[in-house]
């Protein structure tokens, strides 16, 4: 059981030190470099508090194979933590070469499965610990769908036994921007394999929910929380909040409410003392996984993949139909065919937005 937590980053690693209560937070993997954890790192796992690498640059969604060299950092992240699991997402953020530079949905498709489900295995084979994958919010989506949002990622931890991080803020995104009923998704959803979930806020413009992380969750997002709590009791619950930082206080009352809708305790105030630790898990229950240790724990890894990737022509359709979408995305290309030309353009704003800041 991970308890309630908060994404941890250095604008407000010190705020995070003061916030009582606070059983683990979650590092984005990428700005971290194992060998020189931060000092606020150290000091919260020195307190007992458990600290999760979650990643955003895999693209296990992809036509391609996950980087090698990413998930080594992403093991070696895990490792130096002493983190019970991993997490990322169920997207794609490239196609070829191209860096997309946002996490984008993928179609929900027996070749997009397929070759997510390869690419989930060679993740869990690199690994010294269970994986967790996110669902993610997205502006627009892809036609011709073949299965829904739920039976998607149940088919996914059917066949790799994959953890869940369930997004409630996601799924309140998808259902404005798309239609996508959230309350049908979590009914669908295999919540025996929950690891964690995410809550976090942004604000609606135009008919649009801007999934910004720089708001209190909003009373429909506190809600479908209230609505997983009553089918499932979640391991563990983090708020996210990525800029314009609140002062203590606002964080503090979201935490609390977190609190009261999962019905979790706050934890004793006085720190405690060496690493986290979790009991050993059981395959098919929701409980997170036992820290890095090298080996990976009894139950929980699928079969290894030895020798090529599976499902070639797969990867070749999928490829064909992402590199026109980045296209459009990144070089200003027209939409491709199906795609709402509008959001493809605002989603393409948001894109060059983050580009110009990540440039300066």
């Amino acid at each position: 059981m991970l308890g309630v937590g908060i994404g941890w980053r250095p604008e407000i690693d010190l705020t995070v030190e003061r916030l009582p209560g606070v059983d683990f937070v979650e590092v984005i993997a990428e700005n971290l470099r194992p060998r020189r954890l931060p000092a606020s790192l150290r000091l919260l796992r020195e307190r007992g508090v458990t600290v999760i690498p979650h990643g955003v640059g895999l693209g296990l969604g992809g036509a391609e194979p996950p980087d090698r060299r990413r998930l080594a950092h992403l093991a070696e992240c895990a490792r130096a933590l002493g983190a019970p699991l991993v997490s990322e997402h169920v997207a794609m953020v490239r196609a070829g070469r191209v860096e997309a530079g946002h996490l984008l949905p993928v179609p929900r498709t027996r070749d997009s499965l397929d070759v997510l489900v390869d690419n989930v295995r060679l993740a869990q084979a690199a690994l010294p610990v269970p994986l967790a994958l996110e669902n993610v919010a997205a502006l627009f989506g892809w036609p011709g769908d073949e299965l829904t949002d739920g039976e998607f990622l149940t088919a996914l931890v059917e066949r790799t036994g994959v953890r869940l991080l369930v997004d409630v803020a996601n799924l309140h995104t998808n259902g404005v921007n798309q239609g996508v009923d959230p309350l049908a998704t979590l009914a669908r959803l295999p919540l025996d394999a929950l690891a964690y979930v995410h809550v976090a806020g942004g604000y609606s413009r135009d008919g649009i929910w801007h999934d910004t992380h720089t708001r209190a969750p909003s009373e429909e997002i506190y809600r479908l929380l209230g609505r997983l709590r009553a089918l499932a009791r979640p391991p563990g619950v983090l708020l996210e909040w990525d800029g314009d930082y609140p002062a203590d206080r606002v964080l503090n009352d979201a935490l609390a409410r977190i609190r009261g809708i999962v019905g979790a305790r706050p934890t004793n105030d006085t720190p405690a003392t060496g690493t986290p630790t979790a009991d050993p898990p059981t395959t098919g229950t929701s409980a997170a996984a036992t820290p890095a240790t090298g080996s990976p724990p009894s139950g929980w890894w699928p079969v290894r993949i030895r020798g090529d990737v599976r499902h070639g022509p797969a990867r070749a359709r999928l490829a064909q139909r992402y590199a026109p979408l980045v296209d459009a995305l990144v070089r200003g290309a027209p939409a491709p065919a199906g795609f709402d030309p509008e959001r493809i353009r605002l989603q393409a704003e948001r894109l060059a937005v983050r580009r110009r800041r990540h440039t300066h």
